[in-house]
């Protein structure tokens, strides 16, 4: 379905290697995720190049940022299984949590998972909810997410399941300095601090040529998140 050589070549642009085994199980993602999608809302982006780019390659973006050495990982709002799953078809030293509020879209990620050879925990349920529960929290060495919210809401709901010395991946758009300078106090009330991160530039083929501005922020856990956080209504309630 995909063309894997533009998939192969874009990740190489960027200093990803996406090698055979990964760019067939990737095109298997693909054609499971159009699948699906005729039958429940999945996401808006179908077609082949739109996939490869704004998906898959958007979500592997945050390759370099992970720990060299094997991990845990939480993608929370995973939705499609964007970005956890693609890059734990790379990584496959990874253990994948997907939480989702939506048990449909884990019932896809599922048969996808089997699909590509990935084991991965599927968790249904709110980020809220999750980030209280203490089997997750405090647990994960990585917590990814992407298009959940704004980032001082999306620290609130991810850094409580991050072990003190792990980190929080927030995959942005143009908009990701500002939505930085919006956090930084969030950031210090939930026990973090920024960390280096990445600003990368995809193709955007259907802007005839044109280009995707694309930040991977990084907060780095250094103290336990304080027990109130994540409120139960933390997507309407005042910013921290």
């Amino acid at each position: 379905m995909i063309d894997r050589i533009m998939l192969k070549e874009t990740a190489a642009s960027l200093g990803i290697t996406v090698d055979d085994t990964a760019a067939e199980r990737l095109d298997i993602y693909a054609r499971l995720l159009v699948e699906w999608n005729e039958k429940m809302n999945l996401t808006a982006i179908t077609d082949p190049e739109g996939i490869v780019l704004k998906h898959f390659v958007d979500s592997l973006t945050a390759l370099p940022l992970l720990p060299k050495t094997p991990f845990s990982l939480i993608d929370v709002g995973t939705g499609a299984g964007f970005p956890g799953l693609p890059l734990a078809i790379l990584r496959d030293d990874m253990q994948l949590t997907l939480l989702d509020s939506l048990n449909k879209r884990l019932i896809f990620l599922e048969e996808v998972c089997r699909a590509v050879g990935v084991s991965a925990t599927r968790i249904h349920a709110r980020a809220e909810e999750g980030g209280r529960n203490p089997d997750l929290r405090d647990a994960f060495d990585v917590a990814t997410a992407r298009a959940v919210a704004g980032l001082p809401v999306l620290c609130e709901l991810c850094l409580p399941f991050v072990k003190v010395g792990g980190r929080f991946l927030a995959l942005k758009g143009p908009d990701a300095p500002r939505e930085k300078e919006e956090a930084a106090r969030a950031v210090k009330t939930l026990g973090g601090r920024f960390a280096e991160g990445a600003a990368v530039t995809l193709p955007n083929l259907a802007a005839e040529g044109g280009t995707s501005e694309r930040h991977i922020l990084v907060v780095e856990k250094t103290t336990v998140t304080p027990q109130k956080f994540p409120r139960p209504n933390a997507k309407k309630a005042a910013p921290l």
